[in-house]
């Protein structure tokens, strides 16, 4: 990309800044079982899935269930709680709070013990520039991979008809079923509030 658009500026998405450290900790989670003994592998059996979601996502049920398994586990609960903190990068008001705020968290993830959060930590720290480029450029890729997403999806379902332009056909329809349900809501919206 520098060589055909030099002055472009390469912003890095919170989401895969955020798959990173899940990725992290996912490593340390399977790293920590593997030390354990037949208790103390049930006791954090099933606790994938929490440690991945966002604390504000659990169920008031699933709380205290996580809360149980990093108690009875410190590694695994810096771990969780520098997930938790790296998440807030995304919520600071300005580039310069942001890379405040980076800088602390990189700092606070390589003074522990853990490898897989030093790694991230290391990367974040390489990248630092790209990823607080969003706050210069608030802009995600979050539209493009949903279209991706259901343009594969349906060369997926797509195979074994006899010509490409079915799929084709298929990904235009798709589109514009979107377009027409988005443009509809719309239009009753604006009917509505032109009427009051």
């Amino acid at each position: 990309m520098q060589e055909h658009l030099p002055n472009a500026a390469l912003v890095f998405d919170g989401f895969h800044i955020v798959k990173l450290a899940n990725e992290a900790i996912n490593e340390v989670r399977r790293g920590i079982k593997r030390t354990l003994d037949l208790t103390g592998r049930k006791a954090i059996k099933g606790e994938r899935y929490l440690l991945l979601r966002g604390r504000e996502n659990l169920s008031v049920a699933q709380q205290p269930t996580l809360e149980e398994a990093l108690k009875l586990n410190e590694p695994l609960s810096q771990a969780y709680y520098l997930k938790e903190d790296q998440r807030e990068l995304w919520k600071q008001p300005t580039y310069a709070e942001a890379s405040s705020y980076l800088q602390d968290w990189i700092c606070r993830a390589l003074r522990v013990e853990l490898q897989p959060i030093r790694r991230l930590a290391e990367t974040l720290l390489m990248h630092a520039k790209n990823i607080l480029n969003y706050y210069l450029h608030p802009i995600t890729s979050g539209k493009m991979e949903g279209i991706n997403n259901k343009t594969g999806r349906l060369t997926r379902v797509a195979y074994g008809h006899r010509n490409s332009e079915f799929l084709h056909l298929r990904i235009l329809f798709q589109t514009l079923r979107r377009l027409i349900t988005a443009l509809t809501s719309w239009m009753n919206l604006f009917s509505s509030v032109k009427r009051s």
